[in-house]
């Protein structure tokens, strides 16, 4: 592989912007920051662009030509909440620079009859797309409805290659399916308390007050999703910042989940000219489920989190180009998040940081999240500045995968 010096671009490090240094790709790493540029280095004049990490999708649900959609966009990770990229099966992926690299929960524990089974029409299975058949035994489905069984289930998870464990605790208020079969305090401590006995990071998908307060009652590290239920309380906002989890809020999702489509996005140049018309269909619609929340609300929380020193990952629980899982798209959504988080009130640079040293730092992905040498040659290279753009992100001029730059 040969050198690449990229020059002239401002860059962006994953936590603040360094101005414009020449930066050196070598086998895949980042070589260097600043000083010359090598005799027989490729050059890529990255004048008036911006260079930043690779971004990370804290919570999506995918598959081979998904992933190939996220590094499209310049998503160069993604984080699985629900599905089989766990490590036993994703080799073909690993090596492949075509596709972004990929983390996994494996299936989530929950009980038999309990979410996310309430979203999908009856019949419905989906399954992995063409070309990327897991190579690994059928995927382990935790279900459990005592602590002895969620606790059983950990190890199983672990040995088969999850990469930090999943928690469903959902009534099904929120879909409106309320009174699905859910996870009980005792069943999630004792699950909870396991994993991490065993080192392994803890997240919980939490759609209401209620159950976040659960899953923080819990020792939770993590939670996947916001509360759209009610407004935040200085109560509420203490209780997440003292427990030190971080929380991912997937504004996209909950817009979605109140009807707001993902239209507007769809209409831009720079998003359509990626999506084929499966994606363009699904991004129009919308999971529509709880009409009755006010994104207001959302982005007030979503606010005075930020504000209380909670970290933020973007995510946007993406999965498949269906339209009643709509509003959302691989790749184009983590964009669309970042601008619901600018709109909410974070400065560019704070929302920039959700989505690469902030999510790197708290899933211990210690070789990707930041431009830093040493690290992993995940990168984009997009026109403008989107420390004071925000959709500026979009401009894509050039990106890059472990040094490997995509052919777009």
């Amino acid at each position: 592989m040969s050198v690449t010096a990229i020059t002239g671009a401002r860059v962006f490090d994953g936590e603040k912007t360094r101005g414009a240094l020449t930066v050196l790709v070598d086998s895949g790493r980042i070589a260097r920051i600043g000083g010359d540029v090598p005799e027989g280095a490729e050059i890529v004049d990255g004048s008036g662009a911006t260079l930043l990490p690779g971004l990370i999708d804290a919570h999506v649900h995918t598959g081979r030509d998904a992933l190939a959609l996220a590094l499209r966009f310049g998503v160069t990770t993604e984080l699985e909440m629900q599905g089989t990229n766990t490590a036993d099966n994703r080799a073909h992926i690993s090596g492949d620079d075509t596709v972004a690299d990929v983390r996994s929960s494996g299936f989530g524990i929950t009980p038999p009859g309990g979410h996310p089974s309430e979203l999908f029409p009856e019949g419905f299975r989906p399954g992995p797309p063409a070309g990327a058949e897991p190579t690994g035994a059928p995927p382990l489905m935790p279900f459990s409805t005592t602590p002895e069984e969620a606790v059983a289930f950990i190890p199983q998870l672990i040995d088969r290659g999850s990469d930090y464990i999943k928690f469903m605790v959902d009534d099904g208020s929120v879909e409106g399916h309320p009174g699905l079969p859910m996870l009980d305090q005792a069943t999630l401590n004792a699950g909870v308390a396991e994993a991490k006995r065993r080192g392994m990071l803890t997240i919980a998908h939490t759609l209401t007050v209620d159950a976040t307060r659960m899953a923080i009652e819990a020792g939770i590290d993590g939670l996947a999703h916001l509360f759209m239920d009610q407004p935040h309380t200085d109560e509420t906002i203490n209780l997440i910042k003292d427990a030190g989890v971080f929380v991912v809020p997937c504004v996209v999702l909950n817009a979605s989940m109140m009807g707001i489509t993902g239209s507007e996005l769809a209409d831009d140049p720079r998003v359509a000219a990626r999506l084929d018309a499966d994606w363009d269909k699904a991004l129009r619609s919308s999971f529509g489920h709880y009409p009755q929340g006010k994104i207001e609300d959302v982005l007030a929380t979503v606010k005075a989190l930020s504000d209380a020193g909670v970290d933020l990952l973007a995510g946007t629980d993406v999965s498949f180009p269906l339209p009643f899982l709509g509003g959302l798209a691989h790749g184009a959504s983590v964009h669309h998040e970042l601008q619901y988080l600018v709109r909410a009130g974070l400065t560019p640079a704070q929302a920039l940081r959700t989505a690469t040293a902030t999510t790197a730092r708290r899933f211990s992905l210690d070789d990707r999240g930041r431009i830093a040498e040493g690290l992993r040659a995940d990168l984009i290279l997009v026109d403008g500045d989107p420390t004071t753009t925000i959709s500026d992100t979009l401009n894509t001029r050039a990106i890059w995968r472990r040094g490997t730059r995509l052919a777009v």
